[in-house]
């Protein structure tokens, strides 16, 4: 069936019993009621109504049609109410997207704001993969780096990370500690396994360490703090891991050059649903002590 119109012109005339009645409901001619009734019939090969001076009387033909066209009118306005309803509650799904490095910090945040709204079921999506929002991946995006310019997103600052170089208390107790920069030749690092990677603070450390003392390389951040906190040399942890292990040395505190900004990213068109502005809300609300951290 590939013409809905004239099944909904036939469920009014077997409801109203009347060609003038339906025309008044579906706002048309009644000449357009009785083409949309002929045209049906006729491919369907049935007569759907009996004519007589007082109107349309239904078949047995026209009374299945009936019953099938009101359960399926019923379904499409309760359809109605749940898709108006979904604008002003926070329920269904939030679908949630970042580095896998942000999800110690994410996590909690994400938990928290599910207590409050018991309804939702959260989606959280980590990658190096940049999700497409402008196709329906995810809701919220939360980037690290240069600002996010994909067409049609709505692109906020939400925190920068402030990071600091450490070595572990067993490294130290090999190597002792680089007195600064110019000692670093006679060190061992830990860093990512791209010398061009654009985070700032691994920029910095690629200008100031030979490639050959970066004896320890990876390709996911969590690998490198690990390695860090195992000994494998001296590298960058962000300061809210760092103050959770009292055995690291900070071979040089935090430079405000080596932050990476955090960006929220939406899609212009859920940017302003109820919910997503009620999680933006929420989120730079926690994030707001990240910075301290």
């Amino acid at each position: 069936m590939d013409n809905w119109d004239e099944i909904k012109t036939a469920y009014q005339v077997a409801r109203l019993g009347t060609v003038s009645g339906a025309a008044e409901v579906l706002g048309v001619h009644h000449a357009t009621v009785i083409r949309h009734i002929d045209a049906l019939e006729g491919k369907l090969g049935v007569k759907l109504f009996q004519r007589h001076a007082r109107g349309y009387t239904p078949t047995e033909a026209g009374l299945d049609l009936l019953r099938v066209a009101q359960a399926t009118d019923d379904q499409f306005g309760q359809l109605e109410g749940r898709i108006k309803g979904r604008g002003s509650e926070v329920s269904g799904e939030l679908v949630v997207t970042s580095l896998t490095s942000l999800s110690p910090l994410l996590s909690p945040v994400l938990a928290e704001f599910q207590e409050v709204h018991p309804g939702l079921v959260v989606r959280y999506l980590t990658s190096d993969r940049v999700f497409r929002l402008e196709y329906g991946e995810a809701h919220v995006a939360l980037r690290a780096g240069s600002k996010p310019e994909q067409p049609d997103n709505v692109v906020q600052p939400l925190a920068s990370l402030p990071v600091g170089l450490y070595a572990s208390a067993a490294y130290v107790e090999r190597h002792g500690l680089p007195s600064g920069p110019d000692a670093f030749a006679a060190h061992r690092f830990v860093a990512d396994d791209d010398p061009k990677s654009r985070a700032p603070f691994l920029k910095w450390l690629h200008e100031q360490v030979p490639r050959e003392n970066v004896v320890f390389r990876a390709t996911d951040a969590r690998v490198m703090e690990y390695a860090v906190l195992a000994g494998a040399g001296i590298g960058f942890l962000p300061l809210w891991l760092a103050d959770q292990h009292k055995d690291l040395h900070e071979v040089m505190p935090p430079q405000e050059d080596w932050q990476g900004p955090l960006w929220l990213v939406t899609h212009v068109d859920l940017h302003r649903t109820t919910k997503v502005q009620t999680f933006l809300k929420f989120l730079k609300s926690a994030a707001e002590d990240w910075e301290c951290k």
